[in-house]
């Protein structure tokens, strides 16, 4: 089981065990590094010093997506790899990477024009491998307004249809988690790597602090992969190996409105005028905006989005669409997050490329750094590929087969199986919805669960048995997605799951008072700018 009961007998193992790979980082890239190595027959452990999923994994835009911008930055083999990646993806966990639509509005005074934009798009769809049905469709001025009412009509001079994909960013890196822990790896949240161990100058472990049972014990591995996001830099100058290239990280933020308060029809990617692109996102009972893309120099503990962030975006919504204007009251949240990506000299945060790089230290100390959400099979099979053709070539290993590994267990096999298994509950309502594209198949197992307590503590018993729950945040945040989406539910919610917390974690008084007010303190940062 892959649960808070069973969390000491995983500690144990990274303990008492070597392994061959040692993985640091439980984001999207982590836990793909995980999953590929252990599935291929490698050893492997992975630690993360707060929960799964914690930085950049939970606090994207929330897109399986091509990077249509890239081809602006004649990035071609991103746009393709990433591009074929979505329908990998998807296949994979359809419940979870839903196809999405995408409208881009084109302008008379401002972004690229029809021609030029009807190529783009053409050459995006034959990159990425976009089945025919999907294929980008060009619209006149007539049809765009009629797709998006909402749109400012004097500025519009047409539009284009073309093919994307949604996910929950956090769930998507959960799933892998597991599914790599069903494949034989160890992955632990709350362990914080405090240092290296090594000999004749080559790194053979790590020393680690259990946060949660505040013990110290070293982990002993062949090799070390750094996929620590944000803090990748932090690791290599623990190393001494932090040379030549570095991480500049940008911050993205979005907002979150009621869908009555921009109630757009489809989502919709837009050119707010001064080279930016925005995305706006109907969820369920809201919609959501971003993102913006500078240069970040604060803390990586707490990104928050900050007044004129949340100015730019508000403003960038006005000057696109009509109605009652949208204003910062408006907003229900918000998150912020940072993208680790490779400084290039004299480039904007903007500019920079989203490529990933690995770096290889004389020590041995494998990092990796940039990339996007959606690439994160491949890269995972890049570093694989190094640490076997580097270290465990005489064994006979598995070739990378992770795009045929269902990323959920029992998984679905197709959007129509999705939409089938919902019909399944019409005694539910419209909440099957969320709770499909949540937990899967799980969510038959929370409905029957639900018949005799509230269907949010039949979530949290799910949780707590089969993700590695250890606190209120785990829950809210990054299991259901509460904060950011549904946030009256989670204020409502917030005393029950205390106190079954309290009593399955055997937590004291003063730790259900500190996780009290870190759940307050959560809510207010997701609103710090009004």
């Amino acid at each position: 089981m892959f649960s808070h009961t069973t969390r000491s007998s995983h500690l144990n193992r990274l303990q008492s065990e070597p392994f061959d790979l040692l993985v640091i980082g439980g984001g999207i890239t982590g836990a793909g590094i995980a999953l590929d190595a252990a599935s291929r027959g490698l050893k492997t452990a992975l630690v993360e010093k707060h929960d799964f999923a914690f930085g950049t994994s939970s606090r994207s835009t929330k897109l399986i997506h091509g990077g249509l911008r890239y081809l602006k930055q004649l990035e071609f083999g991103l746009v393709r790899e990433v591009g074929s990646e979505r329908a990998v993806v998807h296949q994979l966990a359809p419940h979870l990477v839903l196809p999405e639509k995408m409208l881009l509005p084109l302008y008379e005074k401002r972004g690229f024009g029809s021609i030029l934009t009807s190529f783009g798009l053409k050459l995006y769809d034959w990159l990425a491998g976009v089945k025919p049905e999907d294929q980008r469709k060009m619209l006149t001025r007539k049809q765009t307004l009629k797709s998006e009412p909402l749109l400012q009509p004097s500025d519009i001079k047409g539009g284009a249809i073309y093919a994307e994909y949604r996910t929950d960013d956090a769930r998507l890196t959960i799933e892998i988690i597991k599914t790599a822990f069903r494949n034989g790896a160890v992955p632990v949240n709350y362990c914080t790597v405090t240092g290296f161990t090594y000999a004749d100058q080559k790194i053979t472990g790590a020393t680690v602090k259990d946060e949660y049972g505040d013990s110290s014990f070293a982990i002993r591995a062949k090799t070390i992969v750094n996929a620590a996001g944000p803090w990748v830099d932090e690791l290599r100058e623990a190393d001494n190996s932090k040379k030549g290239k570095r991480l500049h990280l940008t911050k993205g933020v979005h907002i979150v409105v009621p869908r009555e308060k921009l109630p757009v029809k489809q989502a919709i990617y837009f050119d707010v005028g001064d080279g930016r692109m925005i995305f706006a996102i109907p969820r369920d009972r809201t919609t959501y905006v971003g993102t913006t893309d500078t240069t970040y120099d604060g803390s990586k503990e707490q990104v928050v989005a900050s007044k004129p962030d949340v100015e730019y975006l508000v403003d960038a919504i006005n000057k696109t669409f009509q109605g009652n204007a949208l204003s910062i009251s408006d907003i229900e949240s918000s998150w912020a997050g940072l993208r680790p990506l490779i400084h290039e000299e004299g480039k904007s945060a903007s500019e920079l490329s989203r490529k990933d790089e690995i770096f290889e230290s004389a020590t041995g100390l494998i990092s990796i750094a940039g990339g996007k959400l959606t690439g994160y099979r491949k890269m995972a099979e890049r570093v694989v590929d190094l640490v076997i053709g580097k270290y465990f070539e005489d064994r006979k290993l598995k070739r990378c087969y992770t795009a045929s590994i269902p990323i959920t267990n029992p998984g679905f096999s197709s959007q129509s199986e999705v939409e089938s298994f919902k019909r399944k509950f019409p005694e539910v309502g419209p909440v099957i919805n969320y709770l499909v594209h949540t937990y899967g198949r799980a969510a038959e197992q929370i409905i029957a669960n639900s018949s005799n307590k509230d269907l949010v503590l039949a979530e949290l018993e799910y949780c707590l048995d089969n993700e590695m729950v250890l606190s209120a945040s785990d829950f809210f945040i990054r299991r259901t997605g509460s904060l950011f989406f549904n946030i009256g539910r989670m204020k409502s919610s917030i005393e029950p799951v205390l106190t079954v917390l309290k009593s399955q974690l055997s937590w004291t008084e003063d730790k259900v008072l500190a996780e009290r007010q870190r759940l307050k303190d959560s809510i207010k940062l997701s609103g710090e700018f009004l």
